[in-house]
């Protein structure tokens, strides 16, 4: 769910079920997400090219754009959804759809946050500062949202296609990145999980309501 990592000390291509050529597979695009940021700290991103990007991670121009469509993909994009599915399939079937929800979102933040913290607030300055990054998380969102949509309908037998179910997964996808923006807004200051915490409350409770 696109959760803000780069250079980590465990790869999912470290799981042991994976295959050689899949691990590999991995390894090259996390090979050219270190090499993109590097040079996005080095020179800003709007100056860091896919020919820069592939002489830093070793690989062709071409291998670049075969596993990232787009720069703005090398940033956005990452090897957690699978595991995240994977965390969600495995809570108690009894437990309360948002104790649930909740456990997963935060289970995202802290593999994309706690284990790059320097990578994650450059990921979400950038979707503050360069509108085709933010353009490109916009069009990615309705993939993860389609994902979630059906690990929903797994759990509750809701159809995953109903207004219903699509409503409330856009609305915790578009959660995560207003609450991503809002920290980065705000000069990445405060507990991430803390603010996802915040948003997850109004989504399940509604606005606060104001006395005057």
């Amino acid at each position: 769910m696109n959760s803000m990592t780069a250079a980590r000390s465990t790869s999912p291509a470290d799981r042991p079920q994976l295959g050689l050529r899949e691990r590999k597979k991995i390894k090259t695009r996390e090979a050219i997400r270190d090499a993109t940021y590097a040079l996005i700290k080095e020179q800003g991103y709007d100056a860091t090219t896919i020919d820069q990007i592939a002489e830093r991670a070793e690989v062709s121009p071409s291998t670049v754009f075969r596993y990232f469509p787009t720069k703005e993909d090398i940033v956005l994009t990452d090897e957690y959804d699978p595991i995240l599915m994977e965390e969600l399939r495995a809570r108690p079937a009894d437990e309360p759809w948002p104790q649930t929800v909740r456990h997963v979102m935060r289970e995202a933040v802290r593999t994309g946050i706690e284990e790059d913290p320097e990578v994650a607030r450059i990921r979400t300055r950038l979707l503050v500062d360069v509108p085709a990054v933010r353009s490109r998380m916009m069009e990615s969102m309705s993939v993860t949202g389609r994902m979630f949509a059906t690990a929903i309908s797994e759990r509750t037998g809701l159809d995953p296609d109903s207004l219903e179910v699509r409503v409330y997964t856009m609305s915790l996808i578009g959660g995560l990145m207003e609450t991503s923006m809002f920290w980065a807004e705000h000069g990445h200051r405060g507990d991430f999980p803390d603010l996802l915490d915040r948003a997850l409350d109004i989504l399940q409770n509604g606005l606060p309501v104001q006395n005057h």
